[in-house]
C-alpha cells in the first residue's frame, strides 16, 4: 500500500509517498480500507515531534479516516466486513489501509458520505462533547465561536444550534462569515478587527453565557470582555500560536468558570487510554450526531479534496487556512 512516512521529526513538506508493507491485523482489532482522510494543523505538531503525543517512527501521520472495513479479528463485535466507517485512530491514517481499536470506529448511516466523514467522530465529537458534557449548553443560551468557520468551529456553531442555542460566529474573512451564517449563525463577526467586541455586544448585549474557543490568544482576551456573568469559557486549542494568561480577577469579577476540555481523554490520546472506559458515552454522542445528520440538522462540510500524491498541497491548504469545514486527502480506493 501507499503511505505517507515520518522517518525523522522533521517539515510536513519533506514527508515522501513511499511503498509500504499492509499493517498486520492484531487480535482485537479491524483493518479499513481508507477512501478519506483528514488533515489538520495538529499534524504539523506530529512531524516535527512537538506534539504531546510522539508517535514511534517511521510512523504516517493522520488522526481520522473514513473508509470501509475489509477484515475484523475474531471477537470484534463493533463492526463487520463491508461496514461504512468513520473512525479516530491514533496516527497512520495518511495511508491506504489502517488498522485500529474498534472501539473508536463507528458506523455510518447510509445517508452520510465518506467524504464529509473523517471529521464526525473528531471535530464535531470535540464540539458536542465539549459543549454538552462540559459547559452543559442549554436551549435559548447564547453561544459565542470562534474560528467559526474551521473544522471544529463550524461543527460548533452546527450542534450549538440544534442544541438550542443562540449562535454568534467570529471569523478572519467575509467568505469565512457567510460559511458560517450558511450552517445557522444567527451573527457573524469579523475578527481580528477593531470593532468585533462591539459587533459581539450588539448581538448579544448581556454577553454570551457559552464561548468556545479553539482559537486562543487574543480570541480569549476578547473572550473575557464578551462572555456573560456567570458565563462559561471553553477552552478547545491554540490555533492562534499562542498561549493565553488568564487573569483570575476577572473570573472572580465575573462569576466566570474558564474550562479547559481534552477530549482526547475520551479517545484514547491520554495520558492512560481510557478509550474502553468512555466507549458507551463517545457511541452515544456519535449516535445523536448521525440522528441530527439524518434530520437536517447538521452538514457536515468538506471545501478540499486532495488526492494522496498531493499530500503538501493538502497541508498547505490547512496551514494557509484555505478550508471551510475540513481539508481531506482522498484515497485512490474513493475513486475505483
Amino acid at each position: 500500500m501507499r503511505a505517507v512516512r515520518c522517518h525523522e521529526w522533521m517539515p510536513y513538506q519533506d514527508l515522501k509517498l513511499e511503498e509500504v508493507p499492509s499493517p498486520p491485523l492484531g487480535a482485537g482489532q479491524v483493518r479499513i480500507a481508507v477512501h478519506y482522510a483528514g488533515v489538520s494543523f495538529a499534524t504539523m505538531l506530529v512531524t516535527t515531534g512537538r506534539y504531546q503525543r510522539r508517535p514511534p517512527r517511521p510512523f504516517s501521520p493522520g488522526t481520522e479516516v473514513a473508509g470501509v472495513v475489509t477484515e475484523v479479528a475474531p471477537g470484534v463485535t463493533q463492526v463487520a466486513v463491508g461496514d461504512r466507517v468513520c473512525a479516530v485512530i491514533d496516527w497512520g491514517g495518511h495511508a491506504e489501509e489502517v488498522v485500529t481499536d474498534p472501539a473508536t470506529v463507528f458506523k455510518l448511516p447510509d445517508s452520510v458520505p465518506l467524504a464529509v466523514a473523517p471529521q464526525l467522530p473528531t471535530s464535531y465529537g470535540t464540539a458536542f462533547t465539549a459543549l454538552d458534557w462540559r459547559a452543559r449548553l442549554q436551549p435559548g443560551e447564547t453561544l459565542l465561536v470562534h474560528g467559526a468557520a474551521g473544522a471544529v468551529g463550524l461543527a460548533a456553531v452546527e450542534l450549538g444550534k440544534a442544541m438550542g442555542a443562540r449562535v454568534i460566529a467570529t471569523a478572519s474573512t467575509a467568505e469565512k462569515l457567510a460559511a458560517a451564517r450558511a450552517h445557522g449563525a444567527d451573527a457573524a463577526v469579523l475578527f481580528p478587527s477593531d470593532t468585533a467586541l462591539e459587533a459581539i455586544k450588539a448581538a448579544a448585549p448581556n454577553g454570551a453565557d457559552v464561548v468556545f474557543d479553539p482559537v486562543g490568544g487574543d480570541a480569549f482576551d476578547l473572550s473575557l470582555k464578551a462572555v456573560a456573568q456567570g458565563g462559561r469559557i471553553l477552552i478547545i486549542g491554540f490555533a492562534a500560536g499562542h498561549i493565553q494568561q488568564i487573569p483570575a480577577n476577572i473570573l472572580l469579577v465575573k462569576n466566570v468558570s474558564a474550562m479547559g476540555f481534552n477530549y482526547g481523554r475520551y479517545i484514547g490520546w491520554g495520558l492512560v487510554d481510557e478509550r474502553h472506559r468512555h466507549e458507551p458515552a463517545v457511541r452515544a454522542a456519535l449516535a445523536t450526531m448521525f440522528r441530527w445528520i439524518e434530520e437536517g440538522k447538521l452538514r457536515p462540510t468538506t471545501s478540499h479534496q486532495f488526492p494522496l500524491t498531493d499530500y503538501v498541497a493538502a497541508m498547505d491548504a490547512v496551514k494557509s487556512r484555505q478550508g471551510i469545514g475540513k481539508v481531506v486527502l482522498r484515497m485512490p480506493a474513493a475513486d475505483a
